[in-house]
Formats: structure tokens, sequence, C-alpha cells
């Protein structure tokens, strides 16, 4: 998910380290006043080209959220139970996790802005003849599609966007970590206010402004470098990094949390039963403190107890979120979940951070940052993919709402488990790298 146009494969941190050109004769004192220009300039310094590709991820971001609040109005349209309504995000996900070992190989082999522009045209598609599908089956299978168009646009929006800053590279990364908490968090409220009038329209709505973002990324963004100037990526290299053990045992352990996250995001709108508005309001909380905490409270805990640390906090607290929507659901207190599922957006955010801060310290330098990522991506896909698809099973077999919450509990034990049997010493790092929030982004 990082790199440069010609190669996505370039990180945040490996920009940091190369240092600016400065001539022979400027004295220190010059260097001293050098100063890192403000967060309001570095957003104004940014190119039509950044903006343009932000905007797109925006859209791209939303895709998650915008579903939650209409997913009741699509039951009632659609006359579809339970099962097949979490399979919109058990196959949405599941692609994802699949497409996770081929988009280095595509932006290799094709270039990156082909790899983006396909994306978006995939989203446009998939959003699009979601809003005119006729049966849920149809609209689980626009949801395949959809999830392959999102992992090919986010695995190179952030390449574009740091390769064709201006000024502080600070800057252009912030302006990609604000349309991550804009995406989350207007996507609930698009498909809540949308979703009013009909669930068909969030669809057609997000179809219509990703048109125009990828109109716009097709006549702006520069053309790809040649075939031969790009690092080359093999479908298997994201697999082969999984041989290092850091990085296996952390992705299994994400697997089991993300396996929670998607509990929330497939059952909550289920258990809670709200109309599109006061859902969309719901999970509009949760992806704005997902946002936050991402940016703000975890290097904070990273500094405290370093990240291995700040992971196991979270993950802890997460489960005990987990079991407060458990109660919620067994006592029928629909404002006790609501809250449950607002208050999980501050772990989940931390943990989006923490987590693949304490996977990516098991680079040796070895194996490229990116395939890395890809690599630690699939595992915990896979575990949301699965996650997703069971929740409305577990409810059906143990014949209760309430099963789906104490199982996420039970992968939150679990995964504090799995992750505490971590033993690199870099896991324990009490700073985050900075490109971590943005590895961990691509979940959404």
């Amino acid at each position: 998910m990082t790199g440069t146009a010609s190669s996505p494969h370039i990180t945040r941190s490996e920009l940091k380290g190369i240092p600016m050109t400065l001539t022979e004769n400027q004295s220190a004192a010059a260097v001293a006043d050098h100063h890192e220009p403000s967060l309001l300039e570095a957003f104004r310094q940014q190119p039509r080209t950044v903006w343009v590709t932000a905007f797109a991820a925006v859209i791209a971001f939303m895709g998650i959220g915008l579903v939650d609040p209409i997913l009741n109005s699509i039951a009632e349209a659609l006359d579809a139970p339970p099962s097949k309504l979490t399979l919109l995000f058990g196959v949405y996900v599941g692609i994802q996790c699949v497409a996770m070992l081929l988009t280095g190989w595509a932006a290799y082999r094709f270039g990156p802005k082909r790899t983006l522009t396909t994306g978006l045209v995939l989203i446009i598609v998939a959003a699009g003849i979601s809003s005119l599908a006729d049966s849920i089956d149809q609209l689980i299978a626009y949801r395949v599609l959809w999830g392959l168009g999102n992992a090919l646009f986010i695995a190179t929006a952030l390449a574009f966007i740091v390769s064709a800053a201006k000024g502080s590279q600070h800057g252009a990364i912030m302006l990609y970590e604000a349309a991550l908490g804009v995406g989350l968090a207007v996507g609930p409220l698009l498909g809540a206010l949308l979703g009013e009038w009909s669930w068909r329209a969030p669809f057609g709505g997000t179809a219509i402004l990703m048109l125009i973002g990828a109109i716009l990324c097709a006549v702006m963004l520069p053309a790809d470098a040649p075939h031969t100037e790009r690092v080359p990526v093999r479908i298997i290299d994201p697999l082969k990094a999984l041989r290092n053990r850091t990085l296996l045992i952390t992705g299994i352990g994400s697997a089991f949390y993300t396996g929670a996250l998607f509990t929330v995001i497939a059952w909550a709108p289920i258990a809670m039963g709200l109309r599109p508005i006061y859902a969309g309001m719901v999970f509009f909380g949760w992806g704005l403190l997902t946002a936050l905490a991402g940016v703000f409270i975890a290097p904070g805990l990273a500094r405290i107890v370093g990240q291995k640390g700040g992971v196991l906090i979270a993950i802890t607290a997460y489960g005990l979120v987990m079991a407060l929507a458990a109660v919620g659901t067994m006592t029928d207190t629909v404002w006790l979940i609501g809250l449950a599922v607002i208050l999980s957006g501050l772990p989940s955010g931390v943990l989006n951070t923490l987590f693949t801060g304490v996977a990516m310290s098991a680079g040796d330098g070895s194996t490229p940052r990116s395939v890395s990522s890809a690599g630690y991506s699939f595992l915990r896909w896979m575990g949301a993919a699965i996650a997703a698809v069971l929740v409305a099973h577990l409810a059906e077999w143990f014949g209760s709402h309430t099963a789906p919450w104490w199982f996420a509990t039970a992968y939150c034990v679990v995964a504090v488990a799995v992750v505490s049997l971590v033993r690199n010493p870099a896991a324990d790092a009490h700073a985050v790298d900075e490109d971590a929030a943005l590895i961990g982004a691509e979940e959404y």
C-alpha cells in the first residue's frame, strides 16, 4: 500500500530516510532555521493529483459502513435471512483476502495507475448494478466485484499521494489518513440518509461519486513508468513472507481480533434492528472513533507500554466491549448495543495501528515491506471473512442472537494468547512506525 508512482513499494519511513539536497555553502544556522510547514500549509501545497486520489480514497473507504445502516431494509425488501445478509460482508472481505496475493503483482505487471483505475471501474460497476439488484444472491455477487475493486484501488492509492506530494511528505500522508477518517464516518451517514428514501439509493450515490473520482484519476494521474523500472513481485511472495515467525504469529492473532471486528460490522445492525438513520448515527460514531484512535491514541499508548503491550490492552478492551454488546442483546437493550458498537471504535483504531506495528517489526530487510504487509493482511482478512460468514449461523445453531457476541469475546481471548507468544524485542518498541496506521487502514 506504500510506494511511489513508478513502484508502490517505498515506505514512508524509507522516504523520510532520503536526505534533502543542500548546497555546500549553506550555513548551519540556515539549516537550523528550517522547519516543517504546518499541517494546513502542507495541505495547501499539495497538487491536484493528490487531492483527486484522496477524494477517490474517501469514497473507497465508505464501502464498509455504507451497507450497515440499510441492512435491515435490504432484508425486508429482498426477503433475505440473516445468513445471507452477513455474506454481504463475508464475500467483500473474502475476495480482498485473495486479492492481497494479486495487488503487488498487478501493480508490477500492469502499472500502478492501471491497477488503481481498474479498481475504481470495478467499484463503479459493482455499486451501480447493486442498486438494480432483484435478489440478495445478486447483491452478494456484486459485493464480490466491489471487494476486488476496493483492494486494487487501496493497494496503490497511497503510492500516488506520496509520489505526487509537494513539500512535507507528512502533510500528504496526513491527507490520506484524513481520507480514511472521512470515509469511515461519512459512509454510514450516506447510507443512512439515502437509505431513508430507498436501500438502493446509497449504492447509486456511491457509483456516481466514484465515477467522478475515476474520471479525475484517469485524466490527472501521471502515466505509469516503464515495466523495467518497477520492483518485481510474484503472486506467491506474500505467502512466503509468512515464514517469518513474528509475522505469522501476529497475523494469526490479528485474524482472531478481526473476526471480532467483523462480528460488530456484520451482526450489530441485525441485533439492533434500527431504521437506517439511527443505525447510521451509531456507525458514524464508530467510524469517527476508529479513525481518531488510530492516529492520536495509539502512539501515546505505545509510548507508555510499547506496541505489543498496547495491542494486548486494546484486544482485552475489545473483548470487554463484546461482552457489553452481549448483555445488551440478552436484555434487549438496544441503546446498550449501540453504545458498545461506538465504544468499540476506540480499541479498534488503536489495533489498526499497533497490530500493524508489531507485525512490521518482524522485517529484516530481506522482504519488501509491502510484501510482508500483504501476507499479514491475507491472514487477518481471512479471519474477517470466516467470522462474517459464520456469525448468523452461530445465532441459528445456538438459538440466540447473543451467541455471536460471546464468540467475538472468545476470539479476543485467543488473540491475546497468540500475541503473547511474540518474542521479538522490536515488537515492544515504544515508537510507532508512522505508516502503521496506513497499512492498518487497508482493512476497510
